[in-house]
């Protein structure tokens, strides 16, 4: 009989991928061979996804070509702007998101084709839509109309703009930009995961995809960046971190935000993210938010041993940022569907159904008894 494997496929080495690398005892994220303290302080968002989709960083001419590209894509089909728009007001964003991204593939030219280059041309199409979509959900729950794309602004800067209507400040954008490539791509986690599942079976990327906004949805996945600012709101001042604490402890909850299913050290997109917290804190004047963060982790460090992941210290980037805290998991989404898109190219090229066995734990050999007998 097969060993069965660890509860939730713990350390189980379910395919290859030339995409990204974890250490999780060393705390290193490779994505295509290049660390991302390489990365993160010179890289843009959109020159990380070609990294990723073309196995190398692009010449200053392929990035512009890239970029016009993924402008010229972000126009959402007005069908599924409707279809947003006749949500239920209650939808939180992430079902709506979940929502518009089936739609376009409803309406997509390329929808059942799942050859390489189809596959290019929806890849674009869902990392520049993305943004539009979100966008829209948030001025639609708000009253407003949606606003069209300008593709004479960058990805992020964009979506600023059509989230706000009105244009962010250079460091906003820059910092948006940051977050997305750090959330860009992670290896086999549960989102990453479920598109590959799907993928495997020859689903269509639209169906891939959309598999994994559902898987990202989750509060131990994407959901935790917004779960971890509601515990700073919760505690609400540097003084109160040790008696929350405390209680926390005696009753057994889950500090969100803190911990990671591979690395057992620092996660190193929170090394990049802290210092952005600090900055952006600071100049917004919500240093106390940075206060409590590095309060909660001495503490989590020194008496649990955990240490923080990527959504601890995004959550407070980006509430610096003033993003609606229901927002912050479907801007995860962005940065991931690069990753995403990539990862249903990579399964779809050597292609092979994905079907793990189970340890049945059942009970055997029960024998049928007629219905008045029971």
């Amino acid at each position: 009989m097969t060993a069965a494997a660890g509860k939730g496929l713990e350390g189980v080495v379910a395919s290859q991928t030339s995409l990204s690398f974890i250490d999780g005892l060393k705390g290193i994220l490779v994505y295509r061979g290049y660390n991302i303290h390489e990365l993160a302080p010179n890289v843009s968002f959109p020159e990380s996804v070609f990294l990723l989709w073309n196995g190398r960083l692009p010449r200053r001419s392929e990035l512009d070509e890239f970029e016009v590209t993924l402008a010229a894509q972000r126009t959402l089909d007005p069908r599924t702007v409707e279809g947003l728009k006749g949500l239920p007001a209650e939808t939180v964003p992430m079902s709506a998101l979940r929502t518009g991204i089936s739609l376009e593939g409803v309406y997509d030219p390329d929808a059942e084709d799942n050859s390489a280059e189809a596959n290019r041309r929806k890849a674009e199409r869902l990392v520049a839509r993305t943004p539009t979509i979100i966008a829209a959900i948030h001025r639609i729950r708000q009253g407003l109309e949606p606003l069209d794309p300008d593709p004479s602004l960058s990805l992020s800067a964009d979506f600023v703009r059509m989230a706000n209507g009105e244009p962010g400040t250079d460091e906003a954008v820059d910092a948006l930009d940051r977050t997305l490539l750090l959330y860009l791509d992670h290896g086999f986690n549960a989102s990453t995961f479920a598109c590959r599942v799907i993928a495997a079976t020859l689903g269509d990327m639209h169906s891939a995809v959309t598999g994994g906004v559902g898987a990202l949805k989750g509060e131990l996945h994407g959901g935790a960046n917004a779960r971890a600012m509601h515990t700073l709101l919760e505690i609400g001042d540097p003084e109160n971190v040790g008696p929350w604490l405390d209680r926390a402890f005696a009753e057994k909850r889950k500090i969100m935000g803190f911990g990671h299913r591979v690395y057992k050290t620092e996660d190193p997109r929170a090394t990049h993210l802290r210092e952005m917290s600090r900055v952006l804190t600071q100049q917004a004047g919500l240093g106390k938010f940075y206060e409590m963060s590095r309060k909660l982790e001495d503490r989590m460090i020194s008496e649990k041993g955990i240490n923080p992941n990527v959504d601890f210290y995004c959550a407070t980037v980006y509430y610096a940022l003033g993003i609606p805290i229901d927002l912050y998991t479907p801007l995860f989404a962005i940065g991931r569907m690069g990753g995403w898109t990539a990862h249903v190219m990579e399964q779809h090229a050597d292609n092979r159904l994905i079907r793990p066995r189970a340890e049945y734990v059942g009970e055997m050999d029960l024998r049928w008894v007629p219905m008045d007998e029971r």
